[in-house]
């Protein structure tokens, strides 16, 4: 039943990718765009781990700054105890004047390295950030050959097309032949309504023709 389950599953994906992968064929637009919300997903990603070493280098900045801080004050109170000949109290001052001044090398050697590989971050970022600008501006070019293409193309499926040409031929005849019926309808009917009166005119001026003379 494992298998059998396994094998439908198996056989639905392969047809989801084998749509998926048709889909992409016939609009590589598309796959442009998915594969470039990747990259932005990805500087994204980026920009967060470098402000995380920027966070890092302000805490060694702190730590190294409190180190020197505290190694300048024990050599102070070292020597004071000196010169006053307690010896115990100077004795556990300059242990602790070495124990800072030792952080102090260490996180000063941190800082260092953690400084170089903020800087070769900054570089690899902008790096990244000018190619994803470029693949998005040559994106915007690529969006409008295809947009003049397929405008291209429609423009002459009905310039060249002589069934398209025909048809519309057929129809500007039709039009004339209706206008032409229409006069001749209205001229009809012109002379219809006119014709009466015309004749009746002509009888009235014979008459008139006739009684002068008698």
């Amino acid at each position: 039943m494992t298998n059998l389950l396994t094998r439908i599953k198996d056989t639905i994906m392969a047809d989801l990718h084998a749509a998926v992968d048709q889909k992409e064929k016939k609009n590589p637009i598309a796959l442009l765009n998915q594969y470039l919300r990747q990259c932005e997903q990805e500087t994204e990603k980026v920009r967060k781990l470098l402000e995380r070493q920027y966070a890092l280098k302000d805490e060694f900045t702190k730590e190294h700054t409190q180190a020197v801080e505290l190694a300048e004050k024990r050599k102070y109170q070292a020597e004071v105890a000196s010169k006053a000949g307690e010896m115990e109290l100077y004795e556990f001052a300059l242990a602790e004047h070495q124990q800072y001044s030792s952080r102090v090398e260490r996180l000063g050697a941190s800082l260092e390295q953690v400084k170089g590989q903020l800087g070769e971050l900054e570089r690899k970022y902008e790096e990244m950030k000018h190619k994803l600008k470029d693949m998005q501006i040559r994106r915007l070019e690529l969006m409008g050959r295809e947009n003049v293409t397929r405008a291209n193309h429609r423009m002459n499926e009905v310039l060249d097309s002589n069934h398209i040409t025909n048809s519309a031929n057929k129809r500007f005849e039709e039009i004339d032949q209706y206008l032409d019926r229409l006069e001749h309808q209205v001229k009809s009917s012109y002379y219809r309504d006119t014709i009466d009166v015309k004749i009746a005119q002509l009888e009235k001026e014979m008459k008139l023709e006739e009684s002068k003379s008698i």
